[in-house]
């Protein structure tokens, strides 16, 4: 009876300790960082070298459009490699900066040594990607409808009237008879002269 009694007390005073220990194992298994995962993971030997002249991203998932950069890395880095993406575009590597500990670069900018990588299925995207709309108001500034113009009509010219011209033949008696007056007016002058003279000699 003693030793039961002796034993009750001994569970009831480690009781609290035994559930202190578990859940602080738990939440260490809970809250164990990505980044202590990729360091374990990285063990193989696989490293991924930047090839690339300039800087590049280092982005949370396999895509550059769905993940955000969490991070830089210069041509010459050596980062563990942990793994590539279903389409072998992308390289998982240990990358101390990012959440979690892990980064994704892009496979055409690095060279991978050391051994063939695993594929890794990337990681949920944090938020829905808004699809793009466009205003319907500021897309109808832009659609210009033509106004209905009437096209130039041509005009015929006037009909050409051709010219009539008089026979001038027609008036030719009427010079005549002008001459012959200066002619006979003439003749009397003449006349009247010749006579002026003779009265004179007398």
């Amino acid at each position: 009876m003693y030793i039961f009694v002796y034993g009750m007390k001994k569970i009831r005073f480690y009781f609290p300790s035994l559930i202190a220990a578990v859940l602080i194992a738990g939440l260490g298994m809970v809250i164990l960082p990505r980044q202590a995962r990729a360091e374990v993971e990285a063990q193989s030997g696989v490293v991924v070298t930047v090839i690339y002249s300039e800087p590049i991203n280092v982005r949370g998932g396999p895509s550059t459009v769905y993940y955000p950069i969490v991070g830089r890395v210069s041509p010459g880095d050596v980062l563990p490699a942990l793994g590539v993406s279903p389409g072998r575009e992308w390289v998982q590597v240990a990358y101390p900066d990012a959440p979690g500990g892990v980064g994704w670069l892009y496979a055409a900018y690095v060279s991978v040594s050391g051994g063939e990588l695993r594929v890794v299925e990337p990681p949920p995207t944090q938020t829905q990607i808004a699809t793009a709309t466009v205003n319907p108001t500021f897309a109808a500034a832009f659609i210009f409808q033509p106004t209905a113009t009437r096209l130039p009509t041509f005009t015929p010219p006037p009909p050409l009237t051709p010219q009539s011209f008089s026979d001038t033949s027609s008036s030719r008696p009427s010079g005549l008879a002008a001459g012959v007056i200066v002619f006979s007016l003439t003749l009397i002058g003449i006349a009247v002269y010749t006579i002026s003279l003779a009265l004179g000699r007398q």
